[in-house]
């Protein structure tokens, strides 16, 4: 008996120690938990999965841990904090969208315009086009260059700056808030934040990426990047030898977006939206920007723009699921009982 018992104390001290050293080690797993009140999984406390341990990431290419309030199983996800072109919710290229619907479509606008992405009874998310058109064409060839959100009375900006050639040694991201330029140091995870907390930009990469996140409103994932030689082969753009067309590589997700929202991105949200884009078209092009068009960054007047500074959400209007971080790369369905589409 004394020696049964000498072993289970032997066993217990181990375990003790294993769990120490757990505890202090680079892969333990984090519990986060649901602040989101109008969510069914608010207060739930999740694990995160052993693929993606933490919300904190040394490599900038690996995947962290986050929550999503608005999936209809409340557990803890892997995801990339940059965007992923190939998923619901992104707009990158000349510009191609992918809507929450998962339907691929491309909206030109023009060049040194703007128009508005999503317009919301408390969220406006607008963009500046850039572009050229080539001689003998009869549409502007764009991308976008800059966005612009206004939430509450506040507003906020990110833009890519202009350069002549590429160089992916300089940080080619500018950022203001309520008017005034401000400065993110360089380097992976750093971070800054609004006054009132509600906003925050973190790094993703040492430079030209971050993580936009507005509190329960919506996530944007962001790169900056050129105009590849690569590109202008093959697409005949004719990009000059004096500007490489910096633009924005863009991902949103959005948490709880009304039955009403509008914009070029947002009304691929409605519940009732059908999509005109045809899947299987080589390149579906949408119109409407008479529509959208609006007359600065930081603007809501477009035609069907529905966004007020006192605009409040109708919580029982509330869309709650989410299709921004659907991963459709792996199949037709995510795994949610949702289909992907194209």
């Amino acid at each position: 008996m004394k020696t049964f018992g000498n072993n289970s104390s032997l066993i217990l001290l181990l375990l003790l120690i294993s769990a120490l050293v757990q505890i202090n080690g680079k892969n333990v797993a984090e519990r986060k938990t649901c602040f989101s009140r109008r969510s069914h999984c608010f207060l739930r406390t999740m694990t995160c999965p052993a693929q993606c341990p933490s919300s904190k990431a040394a490599d900038p290419k690996s995947k962290v841990c986050y929550i999503n309030c608005d999936s209809p199983i409340c557990k803890a996800e892997c995801k990339n904090k940059k965007p992923n072109c190939n998923a619901p919710g992104a707009a990158c290229l000349d510009p191609r969208f992918i809507g929450g619907d998962g339907i691929v479509f491309y909206f030109h606008g023009k060049s040194n315009e703007h128009f508005s992405l999503v317009s919301d009874l408390n969220l406006q998310i607008n963009a500046r086009f850039i572009g050229l058109r080539p001689a003998g064409r009869i549409r502007d060839y764009t991308w976008i260059q800059a966005i612009g959100l206004l939430f509450g009375t506040q507003t906020f900006s990110l833009e890519a700056k202009h350069a002549a050639t590429w160089d992916e040694e300089f940080d080619h991201l500018k950022f203001s808030y309520n008017g005034k330029n401000i400065v993110i140091p360089e380097g992976h995870l750093s971070s800054w934040k609004s006054p009132e907390s509600d906003l925050t930009v973190e790094r993703t990469s040492v430079k030209n990426s971050v993580l936009v996140t507005l509190l329960e409103i919506a996530e944007i994932s962001v790169n900056v990047v050129p105009v590849t030689t690569e590109d202008d082969r093959i697409h005949n753009y004719q990009i000059p030898s004096d500007d490489c067309f910096a633009h924005l590589e863009l991902q949103f997700k959005f948490y709880g977006l009304s039955s009403k929202v509008e914009g070029v991105l947002g009304r691929t949200y409605q519940p009732d939206f059908v999509n005109p884009a045809k899947p299987g078209m080589a390149m579906p092009v949408v119109g409407g920007e008479d529509k959208y068009r609006i007359s600065s960054l930081l603007s809501a007047d477009c035609y069907s723009c529905i966004f007020s500074p006192a605009g409040v959400l109708d919580q029982t209007d509330s869309l709650l699921m989410d299709f921004g971080t659907l991963d459709c790369t792996s199949g037709a369905s995510s795994g949610s009982g949702i289909i992907c589409r194209r």
